[in-house]
């Protein structure tokens, strides 16, 4: 008489578990992959648009340029957004090399070096768009009280190039945002109900 159980040990049961987890790390890797893809696209996208962004003005034979660098948050916005941009190029490059050797993400130094970075990224590129999005609201409605002009009546073309840099900044600090979410996630699982699969990764 023989029994369907009988001859299958206990310790099979965790490689199914690692599994698991290969197959929710390989996801969340190329998730995270695409991601940094687009922050790294967008982020010298912002840059370009915000960096090169100028426009003459004559006003009583008297010629006004408008640069970037006329307005300290949107400095800010271009070195953020190009920090941005090279931070996820490095993290663009680990991602690959981890796909192509198949590890999956079992250090919790290299996890927590990760989520410190996404988080330090994210707060960045935020605080970089919503100065940038408040200095480009008084240019376009001024500010009566202090007897600030609206600046994008003279300067339009430079005002919309500038939005639209904002525009790809903003898509830049949400995408940071999500990574910062999945990184935490990455990191705080470790920490989780996975040792018995961790052991079995060796076998």
């Amino acid at each position: 008489m023989s029994y369907v159980g009988v001859g299958v040990s206990p310790g099979n049961v965790p490689v199914y578990h690692n599994t698991n987890v290969k197959l929710v790390d390989r996801s969340v890797r190329v998730a995270e992959l695409v991601l940094r893809s687009v922050i790294c696209a967008l982020g010298v996208l912002a840059a370009v648009l915000v960096g090169t962004d100028t426009q003459v003005k004559e006003i009583f034979t008297i010629q006004k340029k408008a640069r970037f660098t006329d307005m300290k948050a949107l400095v800010f916005l271009v070195i953020a957004n190009g920090i941005a941009a090279a931070y996820s190029l490095v993290q663009m490059l680990r991602c690959v090399v981890s796909m192509v050797r198949g590890n999956l993400l079992f250090s919790k130094p290299l996890a927590w070096a990760i989520f410190s970075g996404d988080q330090v990224m994210a707060y960045l590129t935020v605080a970089a768009v919503a100065a940038a999005a408040q200095s480009s609201v008084f240019a376009k409605l001024g500010q009566q009280e202090v007897q600030w002009m609206k600046i994008c009546n003279m300067y339009g073309k430079f005002c919309n190039q500038v939005g639209e840099g904002i525009a790809s900044a903003v898509l830049v600090s949400l995408s940071m945002v999500v990574l910062s979410c999945m990184s935490a996630f990455s990191l705080f699982r470790l920490y989780g109900g996975n040792k018995q699969g961790k052991s079995s990764a060796s076998w």
